[in-house]
Formats: structure tokens, sequence, C-alpha cells
């Protein structure tokens, strides 16, 4: 029920109050599940992470890395409230726990290091979640109009002044078909190719960050 508040209505939308009149009790009823709001939130958070859907690794690590990411960017899409809030929890529960241990299982099963599965579900996140937020905070409703917007911007300002933006504009963000969403796919990939090079190489994997 609260998260069906805050699907419809925002985060804002949410109190202990509402949530117990939607129930039909009274608001105290409600403190008998729940310590205050911040417990709720806890609670919604969790039943988010354990809508994730992620599976086991091992030499199938990329296709599970894909599904999970998909996965969470499809989540966080249906509950734009979310985002947000993930960020600022400090209690995890189960379902957050099982997707942690989940991933990074399958990252260990895949034979990268305690200290590259690390890196490497760091860089996984802040893409995923990056990406979600830029998604969520675009101008527009769908990620293919990003053209038409471009496009339009780039009208007001003399275009030899911008050679470059006019020519990424003219060639392929403002040709039609061109949808934003694109770039998921091609970051990810891009994200866990990398990963698969240094997982082969665990010299040059230790070499990072030390130059």
């Amino acid at each position: 029920m609260a998260i069906r508040l805050a699907d419809e209505g925002g985060i804002e939308s949410l109190s202990m109050r509402n949530v117990a009149q939607e129930l039909g009790v009274y608001p105290m009823a409600l403190y008998n599940h729940f310590a205050n709001k911040d417990d709720l939130l806890d609670a919604m958070v969790d039943v988010t992470y354990a809508e994730i859907d992620i599976s086991a690794g091992g030499s199938e690590w990329k296709a599970a890395m894909r599904q999970q990411a998909s996965s969470i960017r499809e989540v966080l899409a249906r509950h734009r409230w979310a985002l947000g809030v993930i960020q600022s929890r400090v209690h995890p529960g189960p379902g957050n726990m099982r997707y942690h241990d989940t991933v990074i299982r399958a990252l260990r099963q895949a034979g990268f290091s305690v200290e590259m599965a690390v890196h490497a579900f760091t860089v996984l996140d802040s893409f995923i979640f990056g990406f979600a937020l830029q998604e969520q905070t675009l101008p527009f409703e769908g990620t293919d109009q990003v053209g038409e917007l471009a496009t339009e911007i780039l009208s007001q300002f003399p275009a030899d002044d911008y050679p470059y933006l006019a020519e990424t504009v003219a060639e392929h963000v403002g040709k039609p078909g061109y949808d934003f969403a694109s770039e998921f796919d091609f970051g990810l990939d891009l994200i866990l190719t990398g990963l698969d090079s240094l997982r082969a190489s665990p010299d040059r994997a230790d070499s990072i960050g030390t130059g």
C-alpha cells in the first residue's frame, strides 16, 4: 500500500496517516509494525530490492550482470521515488542483502578477486543508478525525443560556433530512430568488456589506480 501511494503521488505524498487511511485503520495501528516513517521507508526499499531479477553467475557472469542491470532500471522506472530514497537508507533488509550477496557471488565465481569484485560492483552500480537518474530527469517523457530536443536547441545558435555539436546532431542524435535508451546497452557492454579484460589479466588490474 505504501509503495502504491509513493508510485502514484511521489514520496512527498507518503505519511503514516495516509497509509493508515488507505488501509482503513487508525494511524497508531501502523506503529505495531513500523517504529516510524524511516522504518517504513526501509521496508519499502527492501521490497524494491526484492523485485530485482538476479541470477547465479558462474561462467555466465556477464549475462547475469546484464540481467540485473536491466531489471534494476525497470524497477527504478516503475518506482520513480525509489532512486532518491535508496541512497539515504542505512538499515538494509534481507532483500537488499540478498541482492548484494548474489551479485558479488556471481563476480567471485567468475574469477574476480574480492578487491576486483568490489570495483566491478561499484562501477556497475554507479552506471546503472546514474543512467536511471538521467532518464528520470530528462525534460520529456520518452527517451526517443532526445534528437528532437537537441535539434531544436541547436537551431537557436549559429551552427558554425559549435561544429562538433552540429555534426553530432546531424549525423547521429538528430536522425529518426535515435533513442537515448540505447546508450544504456552500449555503456553496459563497454563496462563488462573492460571488466572481463581485467578479470583475464589480474596483473593489469592491480596496476589500475596506482599510477
